[in-house]
């Protein structure tokens, strides 16, 4: 059972374990927002095991999610990527008001399991890009993010490199990080251990050390077209390749993989971080979802299942709209920001089992696919160890600086395969 808020041992923890970004956004929080890294420890700690990390494209489903870990005494995140959350996203949650979200549940619920704020898939796809970035990170943190996934992926192996090193000063180091290689589109343009080697190494040689890398390894985000899904196998040979490097797996789609592959990607690979989306917005929703968190249509249209999710008026609302722009499945998704004051709006009975759904199918995640419960208490005593909001990095630095320069860089990524697949937008 996770700790009350109200002890003297959380109290400690709140004064050491929250980053100095936090303490200065929220001074009189009993809310436990740490770096994304305890979260990585605390799964490494617990073994064969892997966390949430829910996107929250509307408020519901953040509260949902907290309610689940508190259930299930589980270290989680939350996040946003930058197509639903950013500048230009569809999403009303973003970056810069995610925090202080989560930290207001926290507070109302008396909720006290350790969470991590992550910016995910922070897109970097070209020097304008990179430029815009140097000034929009710092801002990200200064608005209470604790951990970001820097996913320069959609270039080159070499850019993508460069890009990381060269975005890394704008991060603080106590932040939990994340690098991708290879755009996540499902069978096409598949990693090898050679592009996470590469992208790993370098890092190293930098003196930067990522807590996760994601990798293109057989699943897509949104919608699954294809029950396919991960390649647990080609997942645990890279992650093998890397080990050296003290790089933990976040799993990238995992919506679309039914709960018998997810729980072998907790077994046979050092996958810590899972990022589940579209499932959380159908389950809000009350769409009705397979197995799989894949939405089940009916001559390609989303099917609300009665009395589940939000009203039947605003739900027909939704679909008029989609009608008219002629929607696909997939691109309901969109309607998250115009719609997120009417689903505030619904009378509370509404909101409640909206929130409910999410933190049954969460908490079920959680303790019977996932296992994590207990990582909440492993994330207390890391930080207890660790006497403060930064436990430091999981491997010291291997290469050689003088082997990865620009030019080098430039150099060995011609050795690498340079077929990524069909050029498209592959944004989450």
């Amino acid at each position: 059972m996770a700790w009350s808020n109200q002890s003297k041992e959380f109290q400690e923890l709140l004064a050491i374990g929250r980053p100095p970004n936090i303490s200065r956004l929220f001074p009189n929080s009993k809310g436990l927002i740490v770096s994304g890294k305890f979260i990585d420890r605390a799964l490494i700690a617990k073994g064969k095991a892997m966390t949430i990390a829910a996107n929250g494209r509307n408020h519901l489903v953040i509260r949902g999610v907290l309610r689940a870990a508190q259930r299930a005494d589980a270290a989680v995140i939350i996040e946003i990527a930058k197509s639903e959350g950013g500048a230009s996203g569809y999403c009303a949650v973003n970056y810069w008001n995610m925090a202080r979200q989560v930290d207001a549940v926290l507070n109302e619920l008396e909720i006290a399991v350790p969470v991590a704020v992550h910016a995910d898939h922070y897109a970097i796809k070209g020097e304008k890009d990179l430029i815009k970035a140097k000034v929009e990170v710092p801002t990200m943190f200064e608005a209470g993010i604790t951990s970001i996934a820097i996913d320069a992926s959609h270039l080159p192996d070499d850019q993508n490199l460069l890009s990381n090193i060269a975005i890394n000063a704008s991060i603080p180091k106590w932040a939990g990080l994340e690098t991708e290689v290879g755009e996540i589109k499902g069978d096409i343009g598949l990693s090898s251990a050679a592009d996470a080697l590469f992208q790993i190494q370098g890092l190293n040689a930098h003196n930067i050390f990522p807590d996760w890398i994601a990798l293109n390894n057989g699943t897509t985000h949104g919608i699954q077209a294809a029950s396919t899904g991960i390649h647990v196998d080609l997942t645990a040979e890279i992650h093998k390749a890397i080990a050296p490097y003290g790089v933990s797996g976040a799993q990238h789609g995992t919506s679309g993989n039914n709960s018998d592959r997810l729980r072998e990607i907790a077994a046979k690979t050092r996958t810590t971080k899972a990022n589940v989306a579209t499932a959380l917005q159908m389950v809000s929703w009350g769409i009705e979802i397979d197995d799989y968190g894949n939405a089940l249509l009916k001559d390609n249209n989303l099917v609300k299942v009665p009395g589940k999710g939000m009203s039947e008026e605003l739900w027909a609302e939704i679909q008029a709209v989609g009608k008219e722009k002629n929607f696909k499945a997939g691109d309901y998704k969109s309607l998250n920001l115009p719609f997120e004051s009417k689903i505030l709006s619904q009378p509370v009975e509404i909101r409640e089992r909206m929130i409910k759904a999410v933190e049954d199918f969460v908490y079920n995640l959680l303790s019977e696919v996932f296992n994590a419960t207990g990582t909440a208490h492993l994330v207390y005593e890391a930080i207890f160890k660790a006497k403060g909001y930064d436990p430091g990095v999981k491997a010291e630095r291997i290469e050689d600086p003088l082997n990865w320069s620009k030019e080098k860089i430039v150099e060995k990524a011609k050795s690498l395969n340079p077929d990524k697949g069909p050029k498209g937008n592959y944004d989450d």
